[in-house]
């Protein structure tokens, strides 16, 4: 076990969130799939846990997806697993369940396999998981795996056969006041990825510039990139539907541009567990320009088409994407 749960260890006063979420795409691009478990727990409430199921079809004129929410009786740890929803579980090396609902049948059986990759914990000390701030912890259990098994989504069949993805793990007290995620892997080789997270955080009347933790491994090689002392150098320029970023690393510089067509995202309503909530725009079949700059040698490009993960937190909520109907952190 990589990472292990937070919920059941929050006292009933306080409030938290917390997300098991499964990203994968065809090794060609253009079609990919995003599964997300979330736990949400107002102070003073039981929590509820969802299930938040989206597929992603470059062809489809808008991405297919819908959610579940359950109550507290739902929510379970089983022993080798790291959450159970209802019927969706998330294990080390098995990902599997389904959701119905008036919108979407879906149901899913996938297992996976790393690449090597121990890890990716985006906050670079240990403390900070233990520590008030920042107030959202974030880490990729299994940051390149391999998904194999099969979708059935409304009736269409569809084969996964060594997709490149990811599971990830956050949780918290409140989310980011704006946020970024940025992801694509098995890009130059199976044990290839990028996973960059940035925040902007909200500190009294402040908040703060942008600050991004994640890593690019590429020719057999992991690279940490961001950081707070990297706080001044990092750029990043975010909009709903595309991104353009500059991120120094140790010995290296990373920029980028990730974008889709607006039609390829889906939007939803994330909520903090106090009540405020953000807008929050996805992409799993995103495409993804880098360039990878190393002091004395030629700068690297790489090209992801249609196979990388772009997400946006924020506050407006004039971004022309229809939001999914669903409500965050209401009762089940």
């Amino acid at each position: 076990m990589r990472t292990k749960a937070r919920f059941p260890a929050i006292a009933r006063d306080a409030g938290h969130y917390e997300s098991f979420y499964v990203k994968a795409a065809r090794p060609d691009g253009g079609l990919g799939v995003w599964i997300r478990h979330t736990i949400h727990k107002r102070p003073h409430a039981d929590p509820t846990g969802s299930v938040w199921f989206v597929l992603f079809d470059g062809e489809a004129p808008a991405p297919v997806a819908t959610k579940a929410t359950f109550p507290a009786t739902e929510l379970s740890t089983p022993d080798g697993a790291y959450v159970r929803i209802d019927g969706a579980q998330v294990e080390h090396g098995r990902v599997a369940g389904e959701v119905h609902t008036e919108v979407l049948n879906a149901e899913w059986d996938l297992s996976f396999s790393d690449r090597g990759e121990d890890v990716l914990r985006h906050l670079p000390y240990d403390w900070m998981y233990r520590a008030p701030l920042p107030r959202t912890k974030l880490l990729s259990p299994h940051p390149q795996a391999h998904f194999s098994g099969r979708l059935s989504v409304a009736g269409r069949e569809i084969e996964l056969d060594a997709w490149p993805g990811m599971i990830g793990h956050n949780w918290g007290a409140e989310h980011a006041e704006r946020w970024t995620w940025i992801q694509a892997a098995g890009f130059a080789g199976d044990d290839s990825y990028f996973d960059i997270g940035a925040g902007r955080i909200k500190v009294g009347p402040w908040t703060t510039p942008w600050i991004a933790n994640g890593m690019l491994r590429i020719d057999g090689r992991s690279h940490r990139l961001g950081g707070l002392p990297k706080v001044r150098a990092t750029q990043i320029q975010d909009s709903p539907t595309e991104c353009a970023f500059r991120i120094p690393g140790e010995g290296l510089v990373v920029r980028g541009r990730v974008h889709a067509e607006p039609r390829r995202f889906v939007a939803w309503v994330y909520a903090d567990p106090d009540g405020p909530e953000h807008n929050t725009l996805n992409c799993s079949i995103a495409d993804l320009d880098l360039i990878v700059e190393r002091d004395g040698a030629e700068a690297q490009k790489i090209s992801v088409k249609g196979g990388a993960a772009y997400e946006i937190g924020m506050r407006e909520t004039d971004h022309g994407v229809p939001v999914e109907p669903y409500p965050d952190g209401e009762p089940a």
